[in-house]
C-alpha cells in the first residue's frame, strides 16, 4: 500500500460529497481512506480517472459500501495517488451520480448518519401548501465543482441573500463563477417556480452560449441563497480557447448544451404533469451504435436517447445532425451508454470519433475551461435525476390548476 498521500483533512470541514467532487473534477486515480472515531473499521474507495470503481467498509462492498460512507459526518480522509492494481471494477455509476444519489438517500433517511447528533433547527417546520416536488431538490446540499482557477477572472461581485443575480429572459453575454455561497436556479412554470438546481463553490452561471457570438437569452433565474461571492470570467479568452478546439470537440460542447436545455424542458413538463414523449414507433435499437466505448457524431437522420428510469424506459430527448452520442472519454453524465440506449431513424448515418484524441484535447484545456465542461456534464446528470423524480409524481399530480399563476422567481 502506497503512502503517497496527496491531501487529507477533516470531514467536519469538507464533506465526503465535496471530497468526491474534488477527486472527480481533477480526474484523480488512487485510494481514498476514511476513518471515524464512531467506527472501529476504516472505509476505502478506489478511484480511476475521477470515478469510484470499488469500495469496502466492514462487511459492505462496492456501491453499498460507498453509499454507507456518506453517512460519516465526523472523521478524517486521506487520498493517496496509486494505481488500483487488481481491484475489481464493480461500480458503474459516475462520481456525480453517486454523490446525488447519496445525498438523496441521506435526506430520505436511508443512510445512517455516523457522528455527533445534528443541532435542532427551529425553522425546520413544513408549512402546509408548499410545493412537494420542490422539497427534494431544495433539501439537498448544493452541488460543488472543482477548486476555481482564477486565470480568466476579471472582476468580483457580491450578492446578498435573496438577490436576483440573473433573471429569466434577460440577455447577457457573460459567465460567472461561484467562489463562495449557494445560488438557486429557478424556472417559472404555469404551476409555480421550479428549482432546477442548487449550485455552490466551483460551479458556473451560464452556458457555452455565454461566450459564443450571437444573441443569448437566459432561460432560468439565478437567486442568491445567503451571501454569495461571484467572479466574472473573461468571455473573449474563453472564446479564443473554444475557437482553438477541433471541430468535433466544439460540436460535443454544443451538443451537451442542447441536451441540458432539453432535459430542463423535460423536468418542467414533468413538474406540471404534461410530459408525454413516448418511445418512437418508427425507430430501432441499432446494435452497432450501443457500444460502451465509442462516441459518434450524427451525419444524417435522428436518434432518440432512451433512458433507464426508475419506472422503466423513458424517451429523454431527440438528437439530430451534428449532435453526438455514446461514451464521452473524459466525462460521464448519466445517459448512454450505461444508463440509456439509442434508437435511430431510417436512414441514419453517424461518424465514429477518435476518443483518444478527444481525451488528449480535454487534458490540454485550461483548468477553467476543463472545470466548465465538468460542470456542464454534472448539470445534465443532476437535472436528469430531477426529471426522473418529477416524472414519478405525475400519477399523484395529474392535473394543473387552470388558475395557477407563475409567481416571480425572485
Amino acid at each position: 500500500m502506497s503512502n503517497n498521500i496527496v491531501f487529507s483533512g477533516s470531514l467536519l470541514f469538507l464533506s465526503l460529497a465535496d471530497v468526491f467532487q474534488l477527486l472527480g473534477g481533477n480526474n484523480c486515480t488512487g485510494l481514498l481512506t476514511l476513518r471515524s472515531p464512531y467506527s472501529p473499521e476504516k472505509g476505502v474507495v478506489y478511484f480511476v480517472n475521477g470515478n469510484p470503481v470499488n469500495g469496502f467498509w466492514g462487511s459492505l462492498r462496492g456501491i453499498d459500501a460507498v453509499y454507507a460512507l456518506f453517512g460519516i459526518t465526523d472523521g478524517r480522509y486521506d487520498f493517496s495517488e496509486e494505481r488500483p492494481g487488481s481491484v475489481e471494477k464493480v461500480i458503474r455509476q459516475s462520481m456525480m451520480e453517486i454523490v446525488l444519489d447519496a445525498l438523496r438517500l441521506i435526506d430520505d433517511g436511508k443512510i445512517a448518519r455516523l457522528g455527533p447528533p445534528p443541532l435542532p433547527d427551529a425553522g425546520d417546520e413544513d408549512e402546509e401548501g408548499e410545493a412537494r416536488e420542490n422539497m427534494a431538490i431544495d433539501s439537498e446540499q448544493p452541488v460543488k465543482g472543482p477548486p476555481m482557477d482564477y486565470r480568466y477572472a476579471t472582476m468580483e461581485r457580491s450578492y446578498a441573500d435573496g438577490a436576483t443575480i440573473v433573471r429569466e429572459g434577460e440577455h447577457g453575454k457573460w459567465l460567472w463563477g461561484i467562489s463562495d455561497g449557494t445560488v438557486k436556479i429557478v424556472k417559472n412554470t404555469p404551476k409555480g417556480a421550479l428549482t432546477l438546481a442548487r449550485l455552490g463553490e466551483g460551479c458556473f452561471l451560464g452556458t457555452v452560449r455565454s461566450f459564443l457570438y450571437g444573441e443569448y437569452a437566459r432561460n432560468a433565474t439565478a437567486i442568491a441563497e445567503g451571501d454569495v461571492q461571484l467572479f466574472l470570467l473573461d468571455a473573449e479568452a474563453l472564446h479564443r480557447e473554444y475557437s482553438a478546439l477541433s471541430e468535433p470537440f466544439r460540436k460535443i460542447l454544443i451538443s451537451l448544451d442542447n441536451r441540458l436545455r432539453m432535459i430542463n424542458q423535460n423536468a418542467i413538463e414533468a413538474y406540471i404533469g404534461e410530459y408525454s414523449r413516448t418511445l418512437p414507433p418508427d425507430k430501432v435499437f441499432e446494435h452497432g451504435y450501443q457500444s460502451n466505448t465509442d462516441l459518434y457524431l450524427i451525419r444524417e437522420g435522428t436518434a432518440d436517447v432512451i433512458g433507464k428510469g426508475p419506472r422503466g424506459e423513458v424517451n429523454l430527448l431527440q438528437l439530430g445532425p451534428d449532435d453526438v452520442f455514446g461514451r464521452l472519454p473524459f466525462m460521464a453524465f448519466g445517459h448512454e451508454p450505461l444508463y440509456a440506449s439509442v434508437m435511430t431513424s431510417d436512414p441514419f448515418d453517424a461518424e465514429l470519433l477518435d476518443s483518444a484524441a478527444l481525451q488528449k484535447e480535454y487534458d490540454a484545456l485550461s483548468p477553467t475551461f476543463r472545470n466548465f465542461v465538468f460542470g456542464l456534464a454534472t448539470n445534465i446528470s443532476m437535472t436528469t435525476k430531477l426529471f426522473y423524480q418529477l416524472l414519478g409524481s405525475i400519477t399523484q399530480h395529474p392535473q394543473v390548476p387552470e388558475d395557477a399563476d407563475a409567481p416571480e422567481a425572485s
